[in-house]
């Protein structure tokens, strides 16, 4: 440990965690000042009948709500603007968002437009909001992106086919409620691609140059319980303690990595989803055994601890041949939970990957990746993706 190393922690998030916590919306809409709540969801938690869970306490206590399912993958900043303006006509002034991470991300930009001037492009970057969001209390159903307490709202501006990254603690929401049981109807395949998501933030965290004692300690015990419970997620979708698991698994990851940023990975993800339309979790997945692979002599003695979580047989190995066991079990994990699609499934071609390598470098995620890459580095790392394991 470097003693002489200052770092700092930091979660505005209040977390209320458990089978059934839906139910007590109500109570923490009034301990929060809400007098008109703005429901954030995407159409398809809304005709799962998500939604109207989320409705039934705010009825049964009086309290006025609208609705907004103007959302889709890889929210548009038109849907901030929209979502905006709503809230605002109808007075509302607190927010619950509810889904996966493009409903969530989507409801904290609104909290963040309903308290500050101009327009949700003016805060791109981080630390740029000026004034504290709105209250907003988010409700995952999806156990991988973390935006229930993380300070980031990943948007696309579609004109421009570009995506757009809002990262402030002013942005973080108020209020994570987080009930298990919403993510029993998740088919298996959302559940693998969030699930690897997960993982990649607890893992990216770990080994990256920005870790610290607190966020190791979060990374460590996410990818002790992705480790045991994703597969049985992904197979036995009724499985609630491995659902309850994943979903703790996801909320620890992302308080790891809120403090630390990512690592290659994500880097390249950004771009890849935004031209691609790859899903974020699976391109993640795709991507997160050639980054290991690239990485492992920035630090092979994280990387051999990550092959021992996982599974693997290390005690009479050298750290090098210790670490390349980490690369197998995640690969195999992969596999196991049914991703094994690679970059070329999705379009990706040798011409793509000058442009693609260009703007993942320019992302705040390469300078804490615990290996310094040159752009011919990251278009090696697609090339290994677009082949079959």
């Amino acid at each position: 440990m470097q003693l002489n190393r200052v770092f700092r922690y930091e979660i505005p998030t209040i977390i209320e965690f458990g089978n059934g916590s839906i139910r007590s919306l109500a109570d923490h809409v009034k301990a929060l000042g809400g007098s008109k709540v703005l429901i954030v969801a995407d159409p398809g938690v809304v005709s799962a009948g998500v939604v109207e869970r989320l409705e039934e306490p705010l009825k049964e206590a009086n309290i006025p709500y609208v609705i907004f399912s103007e959302i889709e993958a890889d929210p548009d900043i038109s849907s901030v603007e929209k979502g905006t303006d709503l809230a605002k006509a109808e007075g509302c002034n607190l927010v619950v968002g509810v889904g996966g991470g493009s409903s969530l991300d989507t409801a904290k930009a609104i909290g963040t437009m309903l308290t500050n001037p101009g327009h949700i492009r003016d805060y791109v970057g981080i630390n740029k909001v000026l004034h504290q969001a709105a209250p907003v209390i988010a409700v995952p159903t999806t156990a991988g992106t973390g935006s229930e307490l993380t300070i980031w709202s990943v948007l696309s501006d579609k004109k421009e086919n570009v995506k757009l990254s809002v990262g402030s603690t002013y942005n973080c929401p108020t209020m994570a409620l987080c009930d298990p049981e919403l993510t029993i109807s998740l088919p298996p395949h959302v559940t693998a691609a969030t699930g690897m998501d997960a993982l990649t933030h607890a893992l990216e965290s770990y080994v990256n140059k920005a870790t610290q004692p607190i966020s190791e300690g979060m990374s460590i015990q996410a990818m002790k319980m992705i480790a045991k419970s994703l597969r049985a997620a992904v197979v036995a979708g009724e499985n609630l303690q491995a659902r309850h698991d994943m979903l703790l698994a996801s909320l620890i990851a992302a308080m790891a990595f809120n403090s630390t940023r990512l690592g290659l990975a994500h880097a390249l993800a950004i771009p890849l989803g935004a031209h691609f339309k790859i899903p974020h979790g699976t391109v993640n997945a795709i991507l997160l055994p050639e980054v290991m692979q690239f990485n492992l002599i920035g630090n092979l003695e994280k990387f051999a601890e990550i092959a021992s979580i996982f599974g693997e047989k290390v005690e009479h190995l050298s750290d090098r041949e210790a670490a390349e066991r980490s690369v197998v079990a995640i690969r195999q994990l992969k596999q196991d939970v049914g991703i094994t699609q690679t970059l070329s499934d999705y379009g990706l071609k040798e011409e793509h990957l000058g442009f693609i390598a260009e703007e993942a470098m320019l992302s705040g995620n390469v300078p804490v990746n615990p290996r310094k890459p040159t752009l011919e580095d990251l278009k090696q790392i697609c090339r290994a993706a677009m082949k079959k394991d």
